[in-house]
């Protein structure tokens, strides 16, 4: 899992054009561009840092608290369900908030899949563009108004990435406060 945490996101946009892509497009009868596409490969993508992150949290966890459960009669599940999975629920609301960070980011395997067609789409399997991929492809060539569009789209990426920063540390701050 921490090796797929490393794949470089060109990887799996690569991924994606060629088995996720043709998948949805013959599902769909749609060319496989399209939000639906990008939502798949995010997924995967996160999936590894969140599971790493949340791995983390539950290994932090003191011991003494697993055998007092045991030691009280609970069973594995038990224990997973009503003592571990509570005890480390900051941690892993952390882990998906990190990862949905880096989703939000992303550029290269959107870029790839989502088609870049800067109209409003009628569906979730048409074609769509973001603001990372607007920002990638317009930048090089851009001047006046519409270089300034463009940072103002990279300040409401920005503005979202720190939102997702301050959700975390509050978070965090709050799972001290109550531990």
């Amino acid at each position: 899992v921490e090796l797929l945490a490393g794949v470089p996101s060109v990887i799996y946009g690569f991924f994606g054009l060629l088995v996720v892509r043709p998948f949805i497009a013959e599902a769909t009868g749609s060319l496989g561009f399209g939000l639906a596409t990008v939502w798949i490969i995010l997924a995967i993508m996160i999936v590894p840092t969140i599971a790493t992150l949340t791995e983390d949290a539950l290994g932090s966890l003191p011991l003494g608290i697993r055998e007092a459960s045991y030691a009280m009669g609970a069973t594995r599940w038990q224990t997973i369900s009503r003592v571990l999975l509570p005890a480390a629920k900051f941690g892993i609301i952390d882990a998906v908030i990190l990862g949905m960070g880096r989703a939000i980011g992303e550029t290269m395997a959107v870029l790839m899949l989502a088609g870049n067609a800067t109209v409003i789409t009628k569906g979730i399997f048409q074609p769509v563009s973001t603001l990372t991929s607007m920002i990638v492809l317009d930048m090089p060539y851009a001047s006046g108004d519409h270089r300034t569009a463009l940072f103002g789209m990279a300040i409401i990426l920005f503005a979202i990435s720190m939102f997702f920063v301050a959700l975390v540390r509050f978070v965090s701050s709050r799972a001290e406060k109550v531990g």
